[in-house]
């Protein structure tokens, strides 16, 4: 955020709501550059799951990758989109099951799709703002004379996500205007910890400085001395990297042959010239790669089809991880490598509650027949898309893990560790701020984001 955008916001504040409405916009298109709507208007905006409750909390997940260009959104992302958003699901229904958890009070929800895609996440996050931007109606009146019922804006206590730390920064300069607490399941870039300017971020997963050493610690008992590094283009990958050379100066004995950036919106044959870029120095077959899901699977595609297969050897973060989709059909060239993870456990529970999934039981889930379709390899005849020949139609008898690979996604735990966050910093605040009271009471109608952050801060449980 800049010094500008940021002045620019006080004056709106002491402006009249109508200006203010206007210099919000203004502010709105400074940051993301271009104006609300322009997704929308290509017909592309997806829609959002609405979940009823007497508390909301937003949440934003990467449903799908990030389309070709002029198109924001690309194909379902099976993993690192529906298992994290189903976990989002899964733990609030735990919760609102809890007696002893927020008794008497429903947590509900608003989700939103970011795409994999920074700007469109900061489009896409100004649905939890609307409440708090003023309106002035004054000079609205029916056909009879009197003013209109506007119903009351849907207002969302904290919000969890995002996923990618670029889609984290920009949300997260929106959500500190507005005072509402941000708690990621997945953000790992070092300069989120300044709270100086993300003064209402928080996260439940380890910053990168972690698994930049780790990468080291992996790179120093494979005997390796000369590796390059590849990073996607954004504070994920860049900061990454960054931290894995700075670690690796200060521990000496790392030679980096190259040091490669993937663009943020590639050119075509662009990987074709990363893996040539990468075959200059063919002695450092040993690569340190800080980049997103869908990088990761065009640079193994592209080794494969230069026929590279069992050249490199990959050291890979957190957004690798243990994912099986970004090697799918391509094993051969993943093979050897080593992917990080910060430390988790496999919550049984969600295993049990996903596989059970079905189209019959889960249409809360927007996005649960793109998932279907692309986990099963089949065809659902829905209205407006046309079938497609020589694919299978789906029968909707097929079963999670029985009919389709499983395998919990990595993150799965760290959505289900912040929503439980969220749930028991509301809690604490509810027994301060509504004791014995039954339901939310009018100090906590709103919730007040300054004050929430601070229980969020104190929280602590055994997750």
């Amino acid at each position: 955020m800049t010094s500008e955008a940021r002045s620019s916001h006080w004056l709106c504040w002491l402006t009249s709501p109508s200006r203010y409405r206007t210099c919000l916009q203004l502010i709105w298109v400074l940051l993301v550059g271009f104006s609300p709507g322009s997704w929308a208007q290509q017909g592309n905006q997806p829609g959002s799951i609405k979940i009823e409750g007497d508390i909301k909390l937003g949440g934003l997940f990467p449903m799908h990758s990030r389309g070709p260009a002029g198109v924001p959104c690309g194909e379902i992302k099976r993993e690192k989109g529906i298992h994290r958003l189903e976990a989002m699901l899964y733990a609030l229904d735990q919760i609102n099951s809890d007696p002893d958890l927020l008794p008497n009070i429903t947590l509900g929800a608003r989700i939103l799709d970011t795409c994999s895609r920074d700007t469109y996440a900061l489009e896409q996050s100004l649905t939890f703002v609307q409440a708090l931007i003023q309106k002035d109606n004054s000079d609205v009146r029916c056909s009879n004379g009197e003013p209109p019922i506007i119903p009351k804006p849907e207002r969302v206590a904290g919000v969890i996500g995002a996923s990618g730390s670029s889609v984290s920064i920009m949300v997260a300069n929106v959500l500190r205007l507005f005072a509402i607490p941000q708690i990621s399941y997945a953000s790992t870039a070092p300069e989120l910890s300044d709270k100086s300017r993300y003064e209402f971020f928080s996260r439940v997963v380890p910053p990168d400085s972690y698994q930049a050493q780790a990468m080291l610690d992996i790179v120093k008992a494979m005997g390796w001395n000369y590796v390059s590094t590849l990073a996607s283009e954004g504070n994920y990958g860049e900061s990454g990297v960054d931290a894995f050379l700075q670690i690796s100066r200060e521990a000496g004995g790392i030679c980096i042959a190259q040091s490669i950036k993937i663009p943020r919106e590639p050119r075509p044959g662009e990987f074709e010239k990363i893996i040539k870029r990468l075959m200059e120095t063919s002695n450092a077959r040993g690569v340190i790669i800080f980049a997103s899901e869908d990088d990761i699977k065009r640079v193994l595609q592209t080794a494969k089809s230069a026929n590279l297969t069992g050249h490199f050897l990959f050291v890979g973060s957190d957004s690798w991880g243990a994912k099986s989709s970004p090697i799918q059909d391509q094993e051969d060239v993943a093979e050897g490598a080593v992917t990080i993870l910060p430390k988790r456990a496999s919550i049984d529970g969600f295993d049990q509650y996903f596989t059970s999934r079905s189209l019959e039981n889960n249409r809360r889930n927007i996005w649960f027949a793109e998932f279907w379709e692309d986990d099963f390899k089949c065809k659902l005849t829905r209205p407006g898309i046309k079938y497609e020949l020589g694919r299978r139609k789906c029968t909707g008898e097929e079963r999670i893990a029985q009919h389709s690979q499983y395998e919990q996604e990595g993150k799965v735990q760290f959505v289900i560790d912040a929503v439980y966050a969220m749930a028991y910093a509301l809690h604490s605040m509810h027994m301060d701020l509504c004791p014995g009271y039954m339901g939310v009471c009018d100090k906590m109608d709103p919730v007040e984001g300054r004050d929430l952050l601070h229980y969020i801060r104190a929280v602590n449980f055994n997750a």
